[in-house]
């Protein structure tokens, strides 16, 4: 039987992020799973643990685990080695859960079931984008409909620049939460991830119009060579004129110059209505399975 050990890390963010990387070359990392998440974690008083798993001495899975009052997490947090076969990964998640001091709940990248694995919530679905094209080959991806709500905002819409504080577009953001009944990340994590990331961890636009006041804006975390949308608004006029679509494409465009090969645009699950799905969607961004939330029972 193979044997596979675990290790708590003890290195910087710089080797955490770049042992990601190399660990899963050809698929984009979670938020979740970058050195920022972890620390802006533990600034919040949350218990934290960074583990690697080994197998014959080499890593094969590295694991971002958040604890609150006897519950773990590890939340889009596991990346493990594509080498790695589908029954390792469910023995990788059950050796974690002998890591921790408590109940360990889990969210894995890809589907994975098995005996000591209990499944709680059914797999949710991300909508990824790649950005690895050249900038004519990402736009002849765009669905049809889609470029076509593009082409009108570049003619309407006065200007795309960086929002300086990304403190409007959340405010904005967090009273449209309300009027449609879902919940996110609250506004201080992006000031979190900015004091822990930098300036450069932090992507912001806004779309202006003839007015002074900004028509939409968006809001991106960087990490490594992935990155994630993480709030966005649009108002009556930004609506009209497809202000979201324009500033999607912006930050996409931003994003591959920075080197970022992946976009995560959030699920495509149906709570929040299928035109928001068909919207990322018709980005060209591809839709991928995630693992259900599942509580792993120590092996």
């Amino acid at each position: 039987m193979k044997n596979i050990v675990f290790q708590h890390w003890t290195g910087n963010g710089r080797g955490w992020d770049t042992a990601l990387r190399a660990l899963s070359p050809h698929r984009s990392t979670a938020m979740q799973a970058d050195f920022t998440y972890g620390e802006i974690a533990r600034g919040a008083g949350r218990g934290l643990r960074r583990m690697v798993a080994l197998l014959n001495g080499r890593p094969v899975a590295m694991a971002q685990i958040v604890g609150r009052k006897g519950v773990w997490s590890c939340a889009r947090a596991l990346v493990i080695c594509g080498a790695l076969q589908p029954p390792d990964h469910r023995r990788v998640l059950r050796g974690l859960a002998r890591e921790v001091p408590g109940v360990l709940l889990a969210m894995p990248e890809e589907p994975v079931s098995g005996r000591g694995l209990v499944p709680l919530i059914t797999p949710r679905h991300q909508a990824i984008w790649a950005l690895e094209a050249d900038e004519p080959a990402l736009r002849a991806g765009l669905q049809g409909k889609w470029r076509n709500r593009l082409g009108r905002a570049e003619r309407e819409i006065a200007q795309v620049r960086p929002a300086r504080d990304p403190a409007w577009i959340l405010a904005q953001e967090a009273s449209q939460q309300v009027l449609r009944g879902y919940r996110s990340l609250p506004p201080g994590f992006v000031l979190a991830w900015q004091a822990v990331a930098g300036s450069k961890g932090v992507l912001t636009l806004e779309a202006m119009g003839c007015g002074e006041a900004p028509l939409a804006g968006v809001v991106v975390l960087l990490h490594g060579d992935s990155a994630t949308y993480h709030a966005g608004w649009s108002g009556p006029e930004g609506r009209e004129t497809g202000a979201h679509n324009l500033l999607l494409w912006r930050a996409a465009l931003a994003l591959r110059a920075r080197g970022v090969r992946w976009f995560d645009l959030g699920d495509v699950n149906s709570e929040r209505g299928a035109g928001l799905m068909h919207f990322k969607l018709g980005t060209g961004a591809r839709v991928r399975e995630l693992g259900p939330t599942l509580w792993s029972l120590p092996g």
